[in-house]
């Protein structure tokens, strides 16, 4: 009796890790089956000119960006082209299957005949023959006398983002691509050239500033400040909404690790002596979304008044942690405490910080539905956060963290995937698997933001949805068996 359960024990330790590995083989072609007919999919059906935009009816004949979009146009703001393009060259970095170097390469071609010769990008590309002649395009023959659109911004990430998958595949491809390679150069030297005096960068930009025109100063307090918009535009401000100081910090941080040279380095620890010099003095030792020439904290949209902003400064503490990762040098963390300790008095009853917050007072500031700058939260439009979420906890821990480690920490790669699928990351995998539809579409419920309350759509193709599946799908590949 005992050898007969010896033996059965022994079957069972034998046969149990061969069935777990025959399980695993299975989900494997499923994944990868999965991954290829969704991005088959993507290409031939949902691709203009190999770009793409935020959102799709489910019948692909209406389409929006960060508004109405035609199906000539392509989005490069993320999670527009650049963003679907990184999802096929990550997807070729664990698969090894050049199907997706190639979809991504599509994507940077795109993205090269959208660059403006002012060196980035436009939220948008157009490849109607009559919308093209609107805009600056590089690639274009200049139409003397035309009056075209050559902004580039910074805004949402947009350049960085193409920038990002330009230098990604220049490396990958051994810098031979030349239309690649070339438009990323181009790019990254125009970063440099519209990079002011102090380091910081503008939201939009033409072309280079004039030095003389941006003295190097401090950040202050002004005298007064109007409570009423100029109605004066603000794209040339030292700009930190929606984090376009520190994608820019970014990007030429890969930069220099890209290409080994210095001159990028160089740019982002600037940029990183700016938001230094950007801490407002006490009582509020943090930063405002955008400074004027006078380092003022200044307007910018009617809704956007001069403060100390509790939703950007968040992101600039993250920032400065990222430029110690890698400096190690500790000058970049010395404004977090003072900088936490401010926030901590300044939290809202419901635990929240104010957007805004009145320079010196540091009274919370909002807007009625009307536009009326106010200390009332009463009748805030909605289409705007007046009040954020906070993670100072985190920022905290994070902080203490990185004071812990030494040089050999802080260079480490942190975002190395798991050499072994976990049982949440397979779980997952099976659900992203059993929601991809015969045509290789994952379709959800969802509408058209930009289309109106009448527009009839209720089952939607969107991009964020399709670049998070295709991450689960090629991690999970890219783990041992």
């Amino acid at each position: 009796m005992t050898g007969r359960i010896g033996l059965l024990v022994l079957g069972l330790a034998i046969g149990y890790p061969s069935s777990l590995r025959a399980d695993d083989a299975a989900l494997r072609r499923e994944a990868d089956e999965a991954l290829r007919r969704a991005t088959n999919f993507f290409r031939s059906q949902v691709a203009t000119e190999g770009g793409y935009l935020w959102r799709y009816s489910e019948d692909l004949t209406t389409r929006e960006g960060e508004g109405r979009a035609a199906d000539s146009t392509v989005w490069v703001q993320p999670p527009g082209t650049p963003s679907v393009g990184m999802a096929f060259l990550q997807a070729y970095r664990d698969t090894g299957q050049t199907v997706y170097l190639e979809a991504a390469k599509q994507a940077a071609y795109c993205l090269v005949r959208g660059q403006l010769r002012s060196g980035g990008w436009d939220y948008r590309i157009e490849f109607d023959p009559a919308n093209r002649r609107r805009y600056a395009y590089r690639v274009d023959a200049l139409i003397e006398g035309a009056r075209q659109r050559n902004t580039s911004t910074l805004d949402d990430n947009t350049t960085q983002a193409a920038l990002r998958l330009l230098m990604a595949l220049d490396r990958t491809l051994d810098f031979q691509d030349a239309k690649i390679h070339t438009a990323a150069q181009i790019g990254l030297s125009a970063l440099l050239d519209v990079q002011y005096p102090i380091g910081a960068w503008p939201q939009r930009f033409t072309g280079p500033p004039d030095p003389a025109a941006f003295p190097v100063r401090k950040a202050s307090y002004p005298e007064s400040w109007s409570r009423t918009h100029p109605g004066s535009g603000y794209s040339a401000f030292y700009t930190f909404n929606d984090n376009a100081i520190g994608d820019t910090i970014d990007v030429m941080f890969l930069a220099a690790e890209t290409y080994g040279d210095a001159r990028y380095r160089k740019g982002a620890l600037a940029a990183g002596n700016f938001i230094l010099m950007a801490q407002m003095p006490e009582p509020q030792p943090a930063w405002a979304q955008q400074y004027d020439v006078d380092m003022h904290p200044a307007w910018a949209r009617k809704f956007e008044p001069p403060s100390v902003t509790g939703g950007e400064s968040q992101g600039v503490m993250r920032t400065l942690m990222q430029i110690y990762r890698q400096t190690g040098d500790k000058k970049y963390l010395k404004p977090i405490p003072p900088a936490l300790a401010y926030f901590r008095r300044s939290l809202l009853a419901d635990g929240q910080l104010a957007r805004f917050c009145e320079l010196k007072t540091n009274r919370p500031l909002y807007f009625t539905k009307e536009y009326e700058l106010t200390y009332s939260d009463a009748d805030m439009p909605t289409h705007y956060a007046f009040k954020v979420g906070q993670s100072l906890d985190s920022i905290e821990r994070q902080y203490e963290r990185l004071l812990a480690m030494d040089l050999q920490q802080l260079t480490r790669e942190a975002n190395a995937r798991p050499r072994k699928a976990t049982p949440a990351q397979i779980a997952e995998v099976r659900e992203v698997i059993a929601a991809l539809d015969e045509q290789g579409r994952w379709i959800e419920d969802g509408r058209l933001k930009y289309h109106g309350d009448d527009n009839p759509t209720r089952r939607v193709i969107d991009c964020r949805t399709f670049i998070h599946n295709v991450n689960v799908l090629g991690g999970y590949l890219a783990t041992e068996p």
